[in-house]
């Protein structure tokens, strides 16, 4: 590996850094907090289409009935 060279920073120059790594910090937190709640939107997506599947089938089975079959058209 090659060693890198020492610059000198001057303090504007540090404050300036900081700064920005503050301001990336922030937009870190932001996307994080958005990704966990799409996360959690995922979850509740499924867990809606797994009670609908249990209500249709309850509804059926109140009814007494079978779900419906699709018949396809003959062709030719």
């Amino acid at each position: 590996m090659t060693r890198m060279e020492r610059h000198e920073v001057g303090d504007r120059q540090l404050d300036a850094i900081l700064e920005r790594l503050d301001r990336l910090c922030d937009e870190v937190h932001t996307l994080n907090t958005r990704l966990d709640s799409n996360d959690q939107l995922l979850r509740i997506s499924r867990e809606l289409a797994t009670l609908n599947e249990s209500l249709q089938t309850l509804a059926y089975a109140a009814l007494g009935q079978q779900a419906p079959t699709v018949r396809r058209r003959r062709t030719g």
